[in-house]
């Protein structure tokens, strides 16, 4: 009696160049392999892409919300920005630059951090008269401001080495350096460089 083939026809003697119950059997176990190694590879994906977004945000990118609008029209009330903790370590910190920094001792604690623009520098004399800041006795434009802002009376105040006065781009409602003091340099977070959000306001800070 002849054999029959899985197609229900008749086979001839089986040769060792053609083993099709082999090659049946071989293409079976072959589809589940390929499938293991396909979620291997995608939680191996997976896997470097949480380790990267932690290791960006540990120490290159964080993201902020911005709760107050001490620094209107700037930065608004429920912005959000991306701050580059990696700036300053390739350019030094300069007057205007736009910082986020660690509260001071005597701010509340459910503001771990603030937002704030550079205006002194160390080393400086920084002071404020007839709603205007001087720096070293001069003058200091800021075109950040908005028309009609101006600064109330302080001052002169020495800067120490090492350290930043920093202050509300809408002054009349900023706690900023006139009332806490110079922030120190190892307190600077970084610097804010892009607006994500609202969609209307996006791009660079």
């Amino acid at each position: 009696m002849a054999e029959v083939s899985e197609s229900g026809a008749p086979a001839g003697p089986a040769t060792a160049t053609e083993p099709p119950t082999a090659t049946t059997r071989s293409s079976g176990r072959a589809r589940p392999r390929r499938k293991g190694r396909w979620l291997v590879e995608w939680l191996v994906v997976v896997a470097v892409a949480v380790v990267v977004a932690v290791v960006v945000r540990a120490f290159v990118f964080e993201t902020y919300y911005i709760p107050s609008d001490s620094m209107e029209p700037t930065l608004m009330p429920g912005d959000r920005i991306v701050v580059d903790k990696l700036a300053f370590d390739f350019h030094p910190i300069e007057r205007g630059d736009i910082v986020v920094f660690r509260r001071p001792a005597t701010w509340p604690k459910e503001y771990p951090d603030l937002v704030k623009r550079v205006i002194g520098l160390p080393g400086e004399t920084i002071s404020a008269r007839g709603g205007n800041v001087y720096i070293d006795g001069h003058l200091l434009p800021e075109p950040w401001l908005s028309r009609g802002i101006t600064t109330s009376n302080f001052g002169p105040v020495r800067i120490p080495k090492g350290e930043y006065f920093v202050m509300g781009d809408n002054r009349p409602v900023s706690a900023d350096s006139r009332y806490f003091g110079p922030v120190p340099r190892k307190d600077i977070v970084g610097e804010v460089v892009f607006r994500y959000w609202p969609l209307s306001r996006i791009g660079g800070v």
